[in-house]
């Protein structure tokens, strides 16, 4: 069974952070949400394997505030 790597696992997370917030700066709202979606979607399809999306799914709705 694989499983979400959770750990850091970046190889220059700064270099990307950087790279994310640039892309945002300029964005409006909606923008930001269709950007959000698009990333979300290709990483997802990046990763492909089912098993490791749900995990990630649950983990990240565990922190949602009601």
């Amino acid at each position: 069974m694989a499983e979400l790597i959770t750990a850091s696992n970046m190889q220059a997370p700064d270099e990307f952070y950087q790279q994310l917030n640039s892309l945002y700066q300029a964005l409006d709202d909606d923008q930001s949400r269709d950007v959000n979606a698009r990333l979300i979607l290709l990483l997802s399809n990046h990763i492909g394997d089912q098993q490791v999306l749900s995990q990630a799914l649950k983990i990240a709705g565990e922190h949602v505030k009601d």
